[in-house]
């Protein structure tokens, strides 16, 4: 399904605001924000509810243990009595569904943007070599790798899949070649035969494990050397993974630090990515935007992705300010009002517990 929404209404988004304005870092922001603008409803629901759900746990909490306290000798009349508690403030699953209807478009999304043409595609091929004479009694069956969408120019892009026709099982002295094509068997080295400048879009290949059990050349020719488990990667470079956008030196770079020397732009935008979290999730505790932040300091993202994420959570943070300063219904606004005059903080401000800082106080 990812590489189906990918493929049929993410890629053809990003096309089209391309032909638009011939940047990707453009296009990436416009990508988001028409993505997270469609999302709109969904997420909206979730937001409502638990900014509902954080207003009324405290009595929801009081009001099931004195049903439960009060009716626990008859089950019955305490699940008819904690079903109308459910309906007079709402379930606190109910925020869930929408949360779980737009994950595979928002997965999507990220794994669109971590691939062509913002990065260099990986094809993995996990390799198993037996000795010659047991590789006669194994049964052999084909691999195919998941298809990737691979830009060949700024308006064009091709799915190509990586197959191995004998299967991933050698015996010791064995070859076997990686064929890179598209769903129409059509070979990847013919499809780039008619691109102008295709040469720069051949793959290179390694050996990521296991060196001393197979060995591939830049034909992408596999030779098994010696009984082991050995891993096998071909990346095709992204058509946009060198290419900067304001301060990012490149979309498709990844990684806090290289060689020793610190990568500023990805420090900015994981900088950015925390900040702009840290304001969206201001109802959660302070203390997971720092640590979120610190880990993608060192978890390997591109620059593309990470320019996305900062966007998607300044969209989050407005549309929760948006969303906050609507009207609560009246049971959760007398709630609210009863801790606003029992429950002051020592703050300066006085903001009284379970509101937002931007949350505006009632009018009435």
């Amino acid at each position: 399904m990812i590489g189906y929404i990918s493929d049929n209404l993410l890629l053809p988004i990003l096309d089209f605001f391309y032909g638009l304005v011939p940047s990707y870092g453009l296009a990436i922001i416009a990508l988001t924000v028409v993505i997270r603008l469609a999302l709109f409803p969904l997420s909206a629901g979730s937001i409502r509810s638990a900014r509902r759900m954080r207003i009324a746990q405290p009595v929801m909490q009081a009001r099931q243990a004195e049903i439960k306290a009060k009716h626990a000798s008859n089950p019955q009349k305490q699940q008819e009595e904690l079903g109308k508690l459910m309906k007079e403030f709402g379930s606190p699953l109910a925020g869930c569904l929408p949360l779980v209807v737009q994950m595979p478009i928002l997965f999507a999304l990220f794994a669109t943007l971590r691939g062509s043409p913002f990065a260099d595609v990986p094809y993995t091929f996990n390799l198993k070599v037996l000795p010659a004479d047991q590789i006669a009694a194994v049964e052999t069956k084909p691999f195919n790798s998941p298809s990737h969408s691979i830009f060949i120019t700024e308006t064009s892009h091709v799915p190509v899949i990586g197959s191995l026709e004998g299967g991933t099982k050698l015996g010791v002295g064995d070859s076997e070649t990686v064929k890179l094509h598209t769903r129409s068997d059509e070979s990847f080295t013919s499809v780039l035969a008619a691109v102008e400048n295709g040469d720069s879009f051949q793959p290179s290949w390694s050996v990521t494990k296991g060196e001393g059990v197979v060995s591939v050349d830049a034909s992408g020719k596999i030779t098994a050397l010696s009984p082991g488990d050995a891993t096998v990667e071909g990346k095709i470079p992204g058509l946009a993974a060198r290419s900067g956008f304001l301060f990012i030196k490149a979309l498709g770079q990844v990684g806090f630090m290289t060689d020793g020397a610190v990568n500023w732009d990805i420090a900015i935008l994981v900088g950015a990515f925390g900040a702009s979290l840290f304001v969206s999730q201001s109802t959660a505790n302070k203390i997971t935007p720092v640590m979120i932040t610190a880990m993608f300091l060192f978890f390997p993202l591109p620059a593309g992705v990470l320019l996305y994420m900062v966007v998607a959570n300044i969209f989050q943070g407005l549309q929760t300010f948006l969303l906050t300063r609507e009207a609560l219904p009246d049971n959760l606004q007398a709630i609210l009002d009863k801790q606003m005059a029992t429950t002051v903080t020592a703050t300066a401000g006085g903001a009284a517990v379970g509101r937002l800082p931007f949350e505006p106080k009632n009018k009435k």
